[in-house]
């Protein structure tokens, strides 16, 4: 039998009653399953395992949403002002990647620590702590002279320490709120944030720098909104308790009217514009198809993944190929080949979530991240901005453009990789679902003593006292 709280979907428990013979089948993980979507008697009205209301539960989503949104912003709002930051410190393509590979550098080692800290200590705190640091090196970025390009890429990297901070942390938030489908709608409201906040990036970054003349002011715009960010952090955010929905044991901008922003934005910033919606259609349509295959195939996650992945490769060297002949056939084939790539964002923070017992998904989160940047964007700016450096044979328009474009084919390649991958990865999900799901802990478990050159095996509270 399944217990509930009717008013907390956000906290379901479970039970361990011994005369529900339904399903004796069932592997232990199919069961645990099977128990959490089940209807229910629940505890006392009102009260949710985690600690937090169902209602707090979504303001809590909210908050995380929008800081992964600025997140997002801030990381794009140098690529929609790279070309003025080329010309003010009179660099080339290489050293302009530079930018992107310190800031990604130094978030790929930091994740560790940051997901070390996060299963043990509080992680509100933690998050408040970081993102105040990455608002004021990224305000004290925006006031970088002329002669000092190499305090542009320190600041830069120290960025990476506020958002280390967040992303490993805030996904196993979400993981503490909610379980089974409810998580994935909001894993994947949460990672709407990414597309949005990217296109809102180069956006903003790119209207800023046009109003105001100079670069620098575009990247003053992210600071003022962390500000509200940490206030809403402090106020909102409420440390959920570990696995206990698992019944685990424990700025100011000129303003322009509304219409008149839409309108120079569809006639200007269409790279922009694609990417937001893309990233939208990609995220829903991924989580949707995820969660119709699911009823059919256990492997319905890692296989969705792959079938993003390579479906976007053709589209994306489609777009880098017709680049130069039509523009509306290159934004057409971006636009297919930026959905398709957006579709597995949600889902693999859901996998790597329900692979993963609660007290240790902190650590997990950084470990992917560091994985994931290791093999992607940490070197790949750098790496393409190198070697369209080496294919360059003038400094023609023609050469600047074909060098960048014969560069950037390397990203399909990855992409196939990168499905053939997942599919890989679809062999084992289930069993290791299964092997989280069953994994118990036992705070007084035996551990090995050496006696007379034999294992003993010894109560850990025995060698305490």
């Amino acid at each position: 039998m399944s217990l509930a709280d009717p008013s907390c979907d956000s906290a379901p428990f479970f039970s361990d009653d011994d005369d529900d013979d339904e399903g004796a089948g069932e592997s232990e993980g199919g069961r645990r399953r099977r128990a959490a979507e089940e209807d229910g008697v629940g505890a006392a009205e009102g009260e949710c395992p985690s600690g937090v209301s169902p209602r707090r539960a979504g303001f809590i989503v909210a908050v995380l949403c929008y800081i992964n949104l600025l997140n997002y912003m801030d990381r794009f709002t140098v690529a929609g002002v790279l070309p003025d930051i080329e010309q003010f410190f009179g660099i080339a393509d290489g050293q302009s990647g530079l930018l992107q590979t310190v800031f990604i550098c130094s978030y790929m080692f930091l994740a560790p620590i940051f997901g070390y800290l996060g299963d043990r200590y509080n992680r509100k705190f933690i998050m408040c702590g970081g993102i105040t640091f990455w608002t004021l090196v990224t305000l004290a970025s925006s006031y970088t002279p002329k002669d000092y390009f190499w305090a542009l890429l320190l600041t830069r990297g120290l960025v990476g320490v506020g958002e280390a901070s967040y992303s490993t942390i805030a996904p196993t938030i979400i993981a503490d709120l909610f379980v089974n489908e409810k998580r994935t709608k909001m894993l994947s409201i949460f990672y709407f944030a990414i597309p949005v906040g990217s296109g809102l990036g180069y956006i903003v970054g790119s209207k800023v720098d046009d109003l105001e003349q100079d670069w620098h002011w575009a990247l003053r715009v992210t600071p003022a909104l962390g500000l509200v960010a940490v206030l809403l952090l402090l106020i909102v955010v409420k440390e959920p308790k570990r696995g206990a929905v698992e019944a685990r044991p424990e700025h100011s901008l000129q303003r322009t009217s509304w219409l008149v922003d839409i309108k120079a934005l569809g006639k200007n910033l269409y790279f922009g514009v694609i990417t937001c919606v893309t990233g939208f259609l990609g995220v829903a349509s991924g989580v949707a198809l995820s969660g119709w295959l699911r009823k059919r195939n256990p492997r319905a996650d890692p296989l969705v993944c792959a079938a993003g992945l390579l479906l976007a490769a053709p589209f994306l060297f489609l777009s880098i190929i017709c680049a130069q002949g039509s523009i509306i056939a290159t934004y057409v084939f971006i636009f297919f080949g930026e959905t398709f790539l957006s579709m597995n964002w949600a889902i693999v923070a859901d996998i790597l979530l329900y692979v993963v017992v609660p007290t240790r998904r902190s650590t997990a989160e950084a470990f992917q991240i560091v994985l994931s940047h290791l093999f992607g964007d940490a070197g790949s700016p750098y790496l393409i901005g190198v070697v369209s450096d080496a294919l360059r044979r003038s400094e023609s328009y023609l050469w600047q453009f074909r060098s960048l474009q014969i560069s950037l084919l390397l990203c399909c390649f990855v992409a196939v990789l990168g499905g053939a991958s997942f599919l890989a990865t679809a062999l084992f999900i289930e069993q290791d679902r299964d092997l989280a799901e069953q994994y118990t802990h036992s705070g007084d478990e035996p551990i090995v003593v050496p006696k007379r050159g034999r294992s003993t095996k010894v109560p850990v509270s025995s060698v305490l006292i």
